[in-house]
């Protein structure tokens, strides 16, 4: 199961031994601060774990974050970090093609969860699941491997993205506003590809 697949990843390995470990989240944050929402917007980190952006969000005064992760243990790592400050985020534990929410978000952030769809039927539950989440008006930030990105992560098969792909994909419910590739390194010193692309919920 794929749920067991990541609780081990997090049971096993350290921050510094994992690919995508980043030592601030500089791309989500100054693509979420350009937008100017006011401090009260409800924000949702898709796949969040072990990430530290609910730690920046809470540092620029963000005030309702949720954190998303179908890895219980991620979750738990990143409830530790913060000591007292996790009692002012929302923690849910849950594979995100399951995820059914009855709050409406203003931003949805998913650096690299969606590559890891690689059904038609999951990507489209996704689609569905994002449009339905989101307020009309509300903004839609994806992060994927780009074409020239890795072929696999954690040991598991990706879909890769370019922008036209991924604005192709999205195209009957979002309208696309900047799209960008980003080379992320690793822990290791290695490199990695990402296409980011935010979108606007039509």
């Amino acid at each position: 199961m794929v749920k067991n697949h990541w609780q081990k990843i997090y049971t096993t390995r350290n921050d510094d031994q994992v690919s995508w470990t980043q030592s601030y989240p500089h791309v989500a944050v100054t693509y979420l601060t350009s937008l100017n929402l006011p401090k009260t917007a409800r924000i949702i980190d898709i796949g969040g774990g072990a990430s530290n952006f609910a730690d920046a969000l809470l540092d620029l005064g963000y005030s309702n974050i949720t954190v998303l992760d179908i890895s219980e243990e991620a979750l738990t790592k990143s409830k530790v970090r913060l000591g007292s400050r996790a009692s002012q985020v929302t923690w849910i534990t849950t594979d995100i093609n399951s995820f059914k929410s009855n709050t409406k978000y203003d931003f949805w952030y998913d650096r690299a969860v969606f590559h890891f769809l690689t059904d038609a039927n999951h990507v489209q539950s996704y689609l569905n699941i994002v449009s339905n989440s989101l307020v009309s008006g509300g903004h839609f930030f994806l992060g994927t491997f780009s074409e020239n990105g890795p072929q696999k992560c954690s040991g598991l098969e990706i879909r890769q993205y370019s922008a036209e792909e991924m604005q192709q994909t999205f195209r009957d419910k979002f309208i696309p506003t900047k799209c960008f590739k980003h080379l992320h390194t690793t822990p290791f010193d290695t490199t990695q590809e990402f296409q980011f692309c935010g979108f606007i919920r039509k």
